[in-house]
């Protein structure tokens, strides 16, 4: 999304950013949480995920020091402290001294602002080596970007109330319930639309805005139906059906951006 919104990328500065960003902060991110949790039952895209040993934590701190130092040589130190930060917030949320996670609210608050708002200023610098403006449009494209995140998240937590109790951790989707978490999500997504619409409208490209609701549409369709399925059935609010919900949202909302990318691009 920051790539296609971005009116002059630098080449070199976007793909080492989204080097840095996809093959060293997040998968560094997801393995110290793994090392951690040391999770038996289904977590991320693993059903039966292997059981992990301390040469993981150790991959896991030279992956982000990587991360970190090509960053500030490479990019800017701006970015390089937005990645510390982003991979302090990560480690805070995990870290059995801290775990934000255990909490409902603040483990979700961020999650939202982290993955959300923070990501988008974040990978923003790291295309163009510059700061946003905070203009009243970045203003709406980022409290988009945050409320996307927000409405997903508690459904990612939907099939492990069980295993995440047995681990001292209270998730929001438990606070809200099944059904809650459903209502929760489809509200957030609710204003999340409204704010992608007040982005596209004060740059003057509504044209955009209906490209994304096009992409929005299979993401809704599958979320209706399961809501459906699971108020008839609390079984369906499984791993499978999470999965599948994470897959189309991702294969969509990935389709739709690069859509955007080429068409600002192309010229």
């Amino acid at each position: 999304m920051a790539l296609s919104q971005s009116p002059e990328p630098n080449v070199f500065y976007s793909i080492l950013s989204f080097l840095i960003i996809h093959l060293l902060v997040y998968p560094a991110s997801n393995g110290y949480n793994s090392y951690i949790d040391k999770d038996e039952t289904s977590i991320g895209g693993l059903e039966k995920p292997p059981m992990p040993t301390k040469a993981l934590f150790y991959l896991t701190l030279v992956m982000d020091s990587v991360a970190i130092l090509l960053s500030f040589i490479f990019i800017h130190w701006i970015f390089a402290v937005c990645i510390l930060a982003y991979i302090l917030a990560s480690r805070a949320y995990s870290s059995k001294q801290i775990r934000l996670k255990k909490y409902p609210l603040i483990g979700f608050l961020i999650v939202v602002v982290f993955q959300g708002a923070f990501t988008y200023y974040m990978s923003n610098f790291g295309i163009n080596g510059t700061s946003l403006t905070f203009s009243s449009s970045d203003i709406y494209i980022m409290l988009a970007c945050s409320l996307q995140i927000a409405g997903a998240y508690p459904l990612t937590q939907i099939y492990q109330h069980e295993a995440d109790l047995a681990d001292g951790v209270t998730t929001l989707s438990y606070k809200l319930g099944y059904k809650g978490t459903f209502i929760f999500t489809g509200i957030l997504f609710f204003i999340c639309t409204i704010f992608y619409f007040l982005y596209f409208q004060s740059i003057g490209s509504l044209n955009q805005f209906f490209i994304l609701l096009f992409f929005f549409a299979p993401i809704l369709v599958f979320f209706n139906i399961w809501f459906i399925k699971t108020m008839k059935n609390l079984e369906e609010a499984n791993f499978k059906n999470t999965m599948r919900m994470n897959a189309i949202a991702s294969i969509c909302m990935s389709s739709c951006f690069i859509i955007l990318t080429v068409l600002n691009h192309s010229a």
